[in-house]
């Protein structure tokens, strides 16, 4: 009987181990097995678990190599908790509440144009990416805030720089600019599309081609800096419904709308490179343009490049996004960020169909 005491002992004590490391905890293999969640689905999960842990409990969630949903927990209580549905719990220092105030903090510090900043829930930081344009005394002080809040955040610098991807889905054209449709979207019988904001900013009429005498809709509201979303109202009677141009002669149906997850395979329609695809890396992300702060982005390692603005993020049959602007290019690769598809849609009360 103490035999069997001692190794049960050891096996607790195994356990707690484990848990110290911050190593990734996953459910014993058993006949039968849950499949990995998709992308759609791992964000509902993750959202309802994040619920119930509350921001101190938690620090967000990811889709790690093999698919398998991983949230991030402060304790074991709520590894339990995690466990129960399936997901893989991951034990961090820092919970939401603690990373939020090291964002909050960032604001106050080290907003200058140029610069990023996001959750990474894998390494459980705030990842603060500085491009090009950020030198000498303003590189000092983004890397003195960063210091000043410890291992909470990190600095990385990237190439390029940081902007609306404006250029002189499909092309539209208006003030002189060119842009990508987002998404066509209706409320009851008025239809309309989604696109950037900071393309709505620019032009009241928009058209479909770039001698601008096919006018499609003209601009109702738009959103630009802080958020980074506009809608235009279709004056032509004859709209098709929601979907997205894949560049290849064929186009891909949208039927609903949703919040993509850390980790998750995503793709981008634009009038200038097309379809490109990629993984979101962080949501929630701040980007200080020179043009001013958007917040609440999509963070991708998509590749955009100008006239891509506002084109469509999606999954599947899933819109997620419009393209709000980034780095680099889709030559060298780089960062892009989107504006949730989600809150245009609520904002507007429209739907996709």
């Amino acid at each position: 009987m103490r035999n069997r005491r001692t190794s049960r002992r050891a096996a607790l004590l195994a356990a707690a181990a484990t848990l110290l490391t911050g190593t990734a905890l996953a459910l014993p293999q058993t006949a039968t097995a849950r499949p990995a969640p998709t992308g759609e689905q791992a964000a509902a999960i993750a959202a309802g678990l994040q619920q119930q842990l509350g921001a101190d409990r938690s620090a967000g969630s990811y889709l790690d190599g093999s698919g398998r949903l991983v949230v991030t927990v402060t304790d074991s209580a709520a590894a339990d908790q995690v466990r129960a549905t399936g997901a893989v719990a991951q034990l961090v220092a820092r919970s939401s509440t603690q990373l939020a105030a090291a964002t909050a903090e960032l604001d106050r510090t080290a907003s200058v144009p140029g610069t990023a900043w996001s959750v990474d829930p894998v390494t459980n930081q705030v990842v603060v990416s500085a491009d090009s344009t950020v030198n000498g005394a303003r590189l000092n002080q983004v890397r003195s805030a960063a210091q000043a809040l410890g291992a909470a955040v990190r600095v990385e610098q990237v190439a390029g720089t940081f902007s609306t991807k404006l250029a002189g889905g499909d092309a539209i054209y208006g003030g002189g600019y060119r842009c990508s449709l987002g998404f066509n979207v209706r409320s009851g019988s008025t239809y309309y599309f989604l696109t950037a904001g900071h393309c709505g900013n620019v032009a009241s009429t928009w058209y479909s081609n770039s001698s601008q005498s096919t006018k499609l809709g003209t601009t109702s509201n738009s959103r630009f800096p802080s958020d980074d979303f506009a809608i235009v109202k279709y004056t032509n009677g004859s709209v098709p419904p929601s979907s997205v141009d894949l560049y290849n002669g064929t186009t891909r149906r949208i039927t609903s709308a949703g919040t993509p997850s850390v980790g998750q395979s995503v793709s981008r329609s634009g009038s200038t490179t097309h379809v490109h695809s990629g993984t979101v890396t962080a949501l929630n992300a701040t980007v200080n343009y020179a043009e001013g702060t958007v917040r609440g982005l999509i963070k991708t390692t998509v590749c955009a490049e100008g006239g891509d603005s506002g084109g469509s993020l999606f999954s599947g049959s899933t819109a997620l996004g419009l393209t709000s602007g980034g780095s680099g290019n889709c030559s060298s690769g780089g960062t892009t960020y989107f504006q949730p598809v989600v809150e245009a849609l609520s904002a507007y009360g429209v739907s996709v169909y």
